[in-house]
């Protein structure tokens, strides 16, 4: 289980060191590749989640992936809290990581991108704020990415899985990340929010904890859960 819990944190904490990594080298003042755009962007999250994957092996990396498992049977229920725990901490410690390595652009900045652009480098912050629209948003969007998940679980060649979920994750976050920026994970978004609000970042905004906790904390659960569930009675898949 220790080992487990070390894989779920070191797994989370690399995918979170790519994809804010990735925010704060297209956005940050002095980084080499400033400007880059979205598709930089959301193509280095499908590839770290790829080779997370790869490293660290069976792996969730995702609270939301782990309640589907446990509904599945796959995961025992006692280990939903420590799994989750362990991911969301793994999601702290990475973002802190990217902090460390960006602090002189983080420094040079301060006084050109607004407190609220800094947030977002960390987490994920709605196009439209619309709360109902926005959890449906990221409930759709999860439901998609598990049932995906489980979907391409199902073929058994090998390494196919890594690569599939970082090709499901490039498409979601193409064809459905623009209203709310795709967390589909608590701990991708909750994870980098806490390292937000405890780093010494100067001239911070709040870290909008409602927003936070209503769609990328909660909507998650629900479109995994949909996801397993519909996964399970229509094609039989556990």
């Amino acid at each position: 289980m220790i080992h487990q819990l070390l894989a779920e944190f070191m797994g989370t904490a690399l995918m979170i060191i790519f994809g804010v990594g990735v925010h704060c080298s297209e956005v940050l003042k002095g980084t080499k590749y400033r400007g880059s755009g979205h598709i930089f962007a959301i193509t280095t999250w499908g590839f770290g989640i790829t080779i997370a994957l790869f490293i660290f092996g069976d792996v969730s990396i995702n609270p939301a992936m782990v309640l589907a498992q446990c509904i599945l049977g796959n995961i025992s229920w006692a280990l939903f809290i420590p799994y989750s725990v362990a991911e969301v901490l793994g999601g702290v410690v990475g973002a802190v990581i990217v902090w460390i390595m960006y602090a002189d652009h983080f420094a040079a900045s301060a006084g050109e991108i607004s407190p609220i652009t800094i947030r977002n480098l960390f987490s994920t912050a709605p196009a439209v704020r619309n709360l109902p629209r926005n959890f449906f948003v990221e409930f759709f969007d999860t439901f998609i990415f598990i049932s995906g998940i489980l979907a391409i679980s199902q073929v058994k060649t090998p390494g196919i899985l890594p690569i599939g979920v970082g090709l499901l994750v490039w498409a979601i976050g193409m064809g459905l990340g623009g209203p709310t920026g795709f967390a589909m994970n608590l701990a991708r978004d909750m994870g980098p929010r806490i390292a937000h609000a405890i780093l010494p970042i100067e001239n911070k905004a709040d870290s909008d904890w409602q927003y936070g906790i209503i769609v990328p904390g909660i909507a998650p659960f629900v479109g995994a859960a949909c996801a397993a569930v519909f996964m399970n009675a229509f094609f039989g898949i556990n």
